[in-house]
């Protein structure tokens, strides 16, 4: 019975410096506002200064500094004060002026007593003058402004921007020119996680894919059950053999009857039954499927002809337990959200019928009785059609979330482009012979699926590590590192996404963000088998294979993980 765990979701997180800000105490004095200044407590309350007019910024002298009453001086005082007012009944009666024209600020003009340091205003038709003139500067975008006065030119310069933050990235590109890694020195970091005796019967690998060295063998040509780390084939295999742009088409066609529809399964398991609610980036609607249809006219009937796919919907030692567990769907070539009850949750329980029950959402949004199973006229006119994402991203998404079912649609698109039968049989003969044709020796290695999902399936750690190492090889020398190189950013990643998203914890933790692998678990068994960059800057290939009955969640892939976080704390040149 397959229990690997799968993540809700992935997440990416990015770091970005804090920008500084300026501190009101930090400003220069002038540029503070008026009431922040001091204010003596026996002071009359003051308005605040009038804005000096452009026509004065030269000619008017600077105030005087005020003098402090010898009871109480206060130096920070900087605006002239004037003394405090008579008695009511003693202060004169200011004399009565004649109306005068206000400035062009709109500010009604303080009384000559206020302010006995300022200069008496000039005429208002200079100010427009010289306020035109700095209007005219400012249209030209000039940094710097010269002011016309009477008495002279005046230069205003704007101050540039502040540089822009000093970013240091975190992350790095590898490089093969780091110090080689040497296999005693990894033999030193392995030898006491490789002892934990929670990984019971452990078999593997590392290799240094820059050089082809094999650095740590146990056991790694011995046959072991993989579980979901044998996806890592069938994605090798898909993008060795499809092209990466490759989509899976859904169509309807038009039936013999009039009014009759025939949904055609094109193999994806994607096709989203409710918007937003998949785990599936990229996905096909129902929705639009069914609105495509419409627009051509009313449908009476509706069928579906699952005849792409060939053999048994269940793989040879799958557990029907497993369909309600949530690990897999019958395999048919149309269904919704890979056969999900609740569309969203990646782990929940999935139908027994997909086809069936696919067809008969399509048949009541589009207002007709129940699908029923049918076969598509030859040469029937196409009514609607629907495409996947490309073959490229449904690699990753299988790998990411350690999806059975879209692995086995994967494998079995592989067996049509190489001429065998769609059918579990089919697809195991396809992932063989494309990798025996890359050039990978499958000696040893049996399998009966391409999901990994089979107790009964057997591959050796070294192939697991050949073919990882030919993705990760530092330069495109090897025809078949160009196309396999979407296979390392298709590994989930140490505690950051995917089925390692939960990882990466306690002793582990020097190994998250810098490990990526994909996982398998069944009953007794626990892989994995992926990459890792050491501290020198050299990326290792590993393959880990554990047969033990210890409790997987607390003991057996916690072990795994400090096994592959070791690698990366290596610097074992």
């Amino acid at each position: 019975m397959r229990i690997e765990p799968k993540p809700d979701q992935r997440t990416t997180e990015l770091a970005v410096p804090n920008a500084k800000t300026a501190r009101v105490d930090q400003l220069p004095q002038s540029d503070k506002s008026w009431f922040d200044q001091p204010v003596r407590p026996d002071a009359p309350a003051q308005r605040p200064e009038p804005t000096k007019r452009v026509d004065q910024l030269q000619s008017a002298p600077p105030p005087a500094p005020p003098q402090p009453r010898p009871e109480q001086a206060r130096p920070e005082q900087t605006r002239p004060v004037s003394p405090p007012p008579a008695p009511a009944a003693q202060r004169p009666e200011p004399p009565r002026q004649e109306p005068r024209d206000l400035p062009v600020t709109g500010y009604e003009e303080e009384p000559e007593d206020r302010l006995a340091t300022e200069e008496p205003r000039k005429g208002r038709k200079g100010l427009l003058v010289v306020l035109s003139l700095v209007v005219v500067a400012a249209l030209a975008g000039a940094t710097i402004y010269a002011v016309q006065e009477f008495g002279g030119t005046k230069a205003v310069e704007t101050k540039p921007p502040a540089a822009p933050a000093n970013v240091q990235t975190l992350v790095k590109a590898v490089t093969a020119g780091g110090p080689a890694p040497s296999a005693a020195g990894v033999k030193g970091v392995l030898t006491g996680p490789a002892g934990n005796s929670a990984l019971g019967t452990l078999t593997g690998s590392v290799v240094d894919p820059a050089s082809g060295t094999a650095l740590w063998q146990q056991g790694d040509t011995t046959p072991a059950t993989p579980a979901s780390s044998l996806k890592v084939l069938t994605a090798a295999a898909a993008l060795l053999s499809l092209e990466r742009t490759d989509q899976l088409s859904t169509k309807v066609v038009a039936g013999a009857e009039p009014g009759t529809v025939v949904i055609v399964g094109g193999g994806d398991p994607t096709i989203s039954g409710v918007p937003g609610r998949s785990v599936y980036p990229g996905a096909a609607t129902l929705d639009d499927l069914v609105n495509q249809v419409k627009a051509k006219g009313p449908v009476t009937k509706v069928q579906f002809d699952l005849s792409r796919y060939a053999g048994e919907a269940l793989g040879p030692q799958w557990e029907t337990a497993d369909i309600a567990g949530g690990s897999v769907a019958p395999i048919v070539p149309f269904m919704l959200d890979g056969g999900r009850v609740d569309q969203s949750n990646v782990n929940g329980a999935r139908t027994a019928s997909p086809g069936q029950a696919a067809a008969d959402a399509f048949a009541q949004r589009i207002g007709a009785p129940g699908a029923t199973a049918g076969a598509a006229p030859a040469g029937a006119q196409v009514l609607g059609e629907v495409k996947s994402a490309p073959i490229e991203q449904l690699v990753d998404n299988m790998m990411q979330i350690s999806d059975n079912v879209l692995t086995e649609a994967v494998a079995r698109e592989i067996a049509l482009k190489t001429g065998n039968e769609a059918s579990f049989a089919g697809g195991v003969k396809a992932v063989r012979d494309v990798l025996t044709k890359a050039g990978f020796d499958l000696t040893g290695a049996t399998f009966v699926d391409g999901s990994g999902l089979s107790a009964s399936n057997k591959i050796p750690a070294k192939l697991l590590t050949d073919v990882l190492t030919a993705a990760a090889k530092p330069t495109l020398d090897d025809a078949r590192t160009a196309k396999l190189r979407p296979l390392l950013t298709a590994l989930p990643v140490a505690g950051g996404s995917g089925t390692l998203a939960g990882r990466y914890g306690g002793d582990a933790a020097p190994g998250k963000g810098w490990v990526r692998a994909k996982t398998g678990t069944l009953t007794g068994v626990n892989a994995l088998a992926g990459v890792v960059v050491d501290v020198d800057g050299r990326v290792l290939v590993f393959s880990f294979m554990s047969a033990s009955n210890r409790n997987p969640e607390t003991e057996v892939r916690p072990a795994l993980d400090v096994l592959a976080a070791a690698l990366r704390g290596c610097g074992c040149s």
